[in-house]
């Protein structure tokens, strides 16, 4: 039977048991962890596509993709306490629901993954050129060299985004080489990061340019654009979403908590409740400033973010200086308001801690193609291991190409829709694991066991179905053409591969002979 294959729990927690970890988090430590994971690239990048959906219904859009983020981190927190190993939702699929559904959701992570890497190495190319190379060294990049072609959403004379190849590529070779990055100067990366948004708070919530009249109308495209619209405060917290992904690194940190049933929901509801805050205060000092009206089209109705009559609209005089055309919004807004030194270093802030991003993302794809590999669900040539460096270069050379060419040619808000498809598919997965495993084994101990599972869960498969159907239509797209990609694979390839088919159900948790060489703590978010 196509759902009959299903990992056993036994198998796989044997394999944690050999590494168990010493409870050492309390709750407020636990929160400050996913404050640091949680605020990253999405805050810095994507302020400007959400406003262009929402207007200044950016802050309701930050507010509706929190909620969702709180239901699905209490789902996250108990499986990922109760099945603390490598692979995420594809290994909590595995044990739950099977083979056949943990490969989507394998194969969906590897979408994820790889496209938020590409729209992460976007957005530092834009605080890169607008920072780096136009503020201190006064070059301006060609528009054929600075952003993709027009008609992919890029820019007027756009051919090729350079930067953003250059550092999906630099970083790539970094993985390859196996240069590892500590986890002291990932702190200071998380303070610069906080300490930059909370000057950026201060500053333009205290600025003479602050006007509430800019905050009318709230919201001109409306709560609800329509499903597939990508419009309206729905539609921008689909895109935003991609702000808040850190605090699956949270819950994966639920079997180092003390007292977790009190301390893990303390920790992540209590981190993404000050980071819904945080963004609501940003996207109203940026909005306050120096406005945030979307750039509308026929009929009253926004251009849509990353499409080609928009950038055609953002390169004529009367909005090239609009929040919603910025590809570096909060350094821009800053330098409008007459803080051009602290824009400057808002701008330096992002271009510094943003390649740490792209390397994490690019290391997480590598590690969910070696335990999909370590199934026998793809080959095992992709996890070969390079003699000298001891990494997987072979893996690592495949994802950064392919992140450096979604990097070269698309721009940031689509880039992130398509990661946010994936994402929601995962969480959506995760809720079902939960409420199978409630059923299938209930007396299993669970460290973190979640309140209301069966009101808690729904509301996340709920929330999740909502905001995908709320993505743009191309968006929506994507994800089933790339599953039936994955399902063509894994019927001619996979299946008959399968090690668990084979009944192989040995679980190692790390590929033998590897360097990790991403010592992270914590990670940075996307």
């Amino acid at each position: 039977m196509i759902f009959g294959r299903v990992k056993p729990l036994d198998a796989i927690l044997a394999t944690a048991e050999k590494k168990s970890l010493k409870r050492t988090l309390g709750g407020f430590q636990l929160m400050l962890f996913g404050i640091g994971c949680i605020i990253g690239t999405g805050i810095f990048v994507l302020t400007s596509a959400g406003a262009q959906k929402a207007g200044p219904g950016l802050m309701l859009a930050f507010a509706i993709a929190g909620l969702v983020c709180i239901v699905a981190a209490l789902c996250y927190a108990e499986v990922a306490a109760m099945i603390p190993v490598a692979g995420s939702a594809y290994t909590y699929s595995y044990a739950s629901v099977g083979e056949f559904l943990a490969w989507t959701v394998g194969w969906a992570l590897i979408l994820e993954y790889a496209v938020a890497a590409s729209a992460v190495s976007v957005g530092w190319s834009g605080y890169f050129s607008g920072t780096i190379l136009n503020e201190f060294l006064g070059i301006n990049l060609p528009p054929w060299l600075a952003a993709g072609p027009l008609w992919l959403g890029g820019a007027p004379g756009g051919f090729i985004n350079l930067p953003a190849l250059v550092i999906a590529l630099l970083v790539t070779w970094l993985l390859m080489i196996g240069t590892s990055e500590s986890a002291k100067v990932n702190a200071v990366l998380v303070a610069i990061k906080v300490t930059a948004l909370t000057l950026f708070v201060a500053l333009t919530l205290t600025s003479p340019e602050f006007d509430v009249a800019k905050f009318n109308p709230f919201l001109p495209a409306g709560v609800f654009g329509g499903f597939g619209t990508g419009l309206g405060a729905v539609g921008a917290a689909a895109t935003i979403f991609f702000a808040y992904v850190g605090f699956d690194a949270v819950s994966t940190a639920a079997e180092e908590t003390k007292d977790p049933q009190r301390n893990v929901p303390f920790g992540l509801i209590g981190s993404l409740l000050f980071c819904t805050v945080f963004y609501i205060l940003v996207a109203a000092g940026a909005i306050g400033t120096i406005g945030g009206q979307p750039i509308m089209g026929p009929g009253g109705i926004p251009f849509p973010a990353g499409s080609e009559e928009l950038a055609r609209q953002c390169a004529l005089p009367l909005y090239s200086q609009a929040l919603v055309c910025s590809d570096e919004a909060l350094a821009h807004v800053l330098r409008q308001i007459g803080f051009s030194g602290i824009g400057n270093v808002l701008g330096i802030a992002a271009f510094l801690a943003l390649p740490s991003v792209i390397l994490v993302l690019i290391f997480a794809q590598t590690r969910i193609f070696f335990v999909m590999s370590r199934d026998g669900l793809l080959p095992e040539g992709l996890s070969k291991v390079h003699p000298k460096w001891k990494t997987p270069h072979v893996v690592t050379m495949i994802t950064g190409l392919i992140v450096a060419l979604g990097a070269a040619f698309m721009p940031v808000g689509l880039l992130a829709d398509y990661a946010n498809a994936g994402t929601l598919y995962a969480f959506f997965m995760v809720a079902v694991a939960v409420m199978v495993l409630r059923v299938k084994d209930p007396a299993r101990h669970r460290s973190f066991r979640m309140p209301l599972v069966w009101v808690i869960a729904p509301l996340t498969l709920a929330g999740c179905l909502f905001l995908y159907l709320n993505l743009p239509l191309i968006a929506i797209l994507v994800l089933p053409v790339w599953g039936l990609i994955g399902l063509v694979i894994y019927f001619a390839y996979s299946r008959s591969r399968s090690h668990l088919g084979r009944g192989v159900v040995e679980v190692v948790d790390d590929v033998a002979g590897i360097e990790t060489t991403v010592p992270i703590d914590p990670p940075p978010a996307s």
